[in-house]
């Protein structure tokens, strides 16, 4: 029964995915991104047919396991662009680096002046790190990974919705600053937006979205000592 309901959700995600990228295609616009569109389309549906969260992720966590090996086939780019990264290596680090502080301390410092609970306070430290990672800070510090993830979602669309806006805002014309701003806040997401305006800042974004990972990992349980 678990394999036909799991077999079942996988179809539908498919489905609905593919949809939304016609849609996108038809209509392109930051509110019509395939990944924000599938999700409201999937979890329509799941309302309308009463299925529940648990019995949608017996197959939405088969698609999970997926993204590690998206992940690890950013490596292709970074290897077209070794040399030019190399060069980049300070910068990077540096950027990185704090980014990481800012996107941990500015979810920590919201989460704590709204007055929400330890556990939302816990899940939305990571939420500029990729899924995975995050929802294994999130564990770690004892908050709830599902919300973790939801955290994770929001800051990626977020980021892709506004990026535009602020890289005009703040004149960020440069590969280096739209890869470092995009890898560091909107993880994934953000790594695979990118990469459509150029492979270089996708690159970047890729490396800044793993050592984003590597510090928020380090930094997390420390800065969230601060606020608890």
């Amino acid at each position: 029964m678990n394999v036909l309901i799991g077999f079942s959700t996988v179809v539908l995600t498919i489905v609905m995915y593919g949809l939304a990228l016609r849609i996108h295609k038809k209509w392109p616009h930051p509110f019509t991104l395939p990944v924000l569109l599938s999700m409201i389309f999937i979890i329509a549906v799941l309302l309308l047919l009463g299925v529940s969260y648990e019995q949608y992720m017996i197959g939405g966590g088969w698609i999970n396991e997926l993204l590690g090996p998206a992940v690890v086939a950013l490596a292709y780019p970074l290897y077209i662009q070794r040399k030019t990264l190399v060069k980049l290596a300070a910068p990077l680090f540096i950027g990185t680096v704090a980014g990481a502080f800012v996107g941990v301390i500015s979810g920590l410092a919201l989460t704590h002046w709204a007055g929400f609970s330890e556990e939302i306070l816990y899940a939305i430290s990571a939420k500029s790190v990729t899924t995975p990672v995050a929802v294994v800070i999130t564990e770690t510090l004892g908050g709830i990974t599902s919300l973790s993830a939801i955290m994770v979602v929001i800051a990626g669309i977020g980021g892709v919705i506004v990026h535009q806006f602020i890289f005009k805002l703040f004149g960020i014309r440069s590969e280096l600053g739209r890869g470092l701003g995009m890898g560091s806040a909107a993880h994934a997401i953000g790594t695979a937006e990118v990469m459509k305006e150029s492979q270089l800042a996708g690159s970047i974004s890729t490396v800044a979205m793993v050592n984003s990972a590597l510090v928020v990992s380090i930094i997390t349980p420390w800065l969230v000592s601060w606020f608890v």
